[in-house]
């Protein structure tokens, strides 16, 4: 019995060395995203304003995903750098994300846009409204349910689950979830959606309304340009119940200011106010004059300077970035290819440690 014990024993010791062998090989071809340095000054972009940043690459980002070898692989599977739009308008594009978070002592309801950036059903959004899709993997404060709407009003569509949300994130913002009125800056505030099932138990479509996106750095002349803003502003829903119709809407606005998180680059930018700017349209696209995402609203602005609705948005090249040093892959690469089985690892990989950091938070509010 011993002797074919060792014989087992070495038939699977062989097998995962050359399955290990194989995957590393395979890798070599494709290699992940090089991290962009952020020591390059565009004297164009020298003179914008810095806002204070709360991370550090080398000390609080974690390289869980960059070390997992099985998210790596998952993330070359059909993975392109080419994610090809199916429309250009923002009000088909966008969805509504709803999530009720129900406990012993209060119903909260959190509502927040998303728009679609693949025709393979990835939403992004931001991950102060995607971080509850986390608590639906837990009952230890109470019960989460979260689904994605669309239309005008919008209505009950998908369900959908975490393909990607900012580890660095979480940690920065994990106390701040049972805060009714949030704040941040913005940086590396975004998550990626996967949508996976309808609600009525109807076929997904064959392909959804995605947006063009525009990764690259934004320039210091693009202040003063006129942008198109999308979202599902929510005052009305906030202060009557969440059945209250509530109807996507865009807006022309113009991009005011260009600040930077000391990478130098064009991180966030500010715009003037319209009637996007309110609650529920975090998570909205702004689009350039060519119809191409650039940004995603984050934070309410500056209404003094900026006019009463005042937003910041995120820049795509911020996120494109960010995402880059977090995963080992672009922003792109991060949207494509097999999409349930990256979900898949994500939520073997990262949710249980990421709900952790969640509930761990709360309980220090308690």
């Amino acid at each position: 019995m011993q002797f074919l014990i060792h014989i087992v024993t070495g038939i699977l010791t062989a097998y995962l060395s050359f399955t290990n062998f194989l995957a590393l090989e395979i890798m070599q071809f494709i290699e992940p995203e090089p991290i962009p340095e952020s020591t390059t000054v565009d004297a164009n972009n020298s003179d914008m304003t810095t806002l204070p940043s709360n991370y550090s690459y080398a000390n609080i980002i974690p390289d869980v995903l960059i070390k997992s070898q099985a998210y790596q692989q998952a993330a070359l599977i059909g993975s392109t750098e080419m994610v090809n739009a199916t429309t250009n308008d923002p009000l088909v594009a966008i969805v509504n994300i709803i999530c009720i978070f129900t406990t012993q002592k209060y119903i909260r309801t959190t509502t927040g846009t998303g728009f679609f950036v693949s025709p393979d059903g990835v939403i992004l959004t931001n991950a102060h409204v995607a971080q509850f899709f986390l608590l639906e993997n837990t009952d230890t404060f109470g019960d989460t349910e979260c689904i994605v709407r669309s239309g005008s009003p919008a209505s009950p569509k998908y369900t959908a689950e975490l393909l990607y949300i900012s580890p660095a994130w979480i940690q920065e913002h994990a106390t701040l979830i049972d805060d009714p009125t949030p704040s941040g800056t913005g940086e590396r505030d975004y998550a990626l959606l996967y949508v996976n099932a309808t609600i009525d138990g109807t076929p997904l479509p064959a392909t959804f309304p995605a947006l063009s996106t525009n990764t690259e750095l934004l320039p210091r002349s693009v202040t003063g340009s006129v942008v198109i803003a999308a979202g599902y502003p929510a005052e009305s829903l906030l202060a009557n119940g969440v059945d209250t119709d509530l109807f996507p809407r865009e807006a022309t606005s113009t991009i005011t200011e260009l600040y930077t998180f000391g990478s130098n680059y064009a991180d966030i930018f500010s715009i003037t106010g319209s009637a996007i700017g309110e609650h529920g349209s975090s998570g909205g696209p702004i689009l350039s004059n060519n119809g191409s995402v650039i940004g995603m609203i984050t934070t309410k602005g500056d209404d003094v300077r900026d006019g009463v609705g005042s937003l910041r948005a995120i820049t795509l090249s911020h996120i494109n970035r960010t995402i880059t040093e977090e995963t080992g892959f672009s922003f792109a690469r991060n949207v494509s290819g097999n999409l349930p089985y990256r979900s898949k690892i994500f939520t073997e990989t990262l949710v249980p440690f990421l709900t952790k950091i969640l509930e761990d938070g709360s309980q220090e509010n308690i």
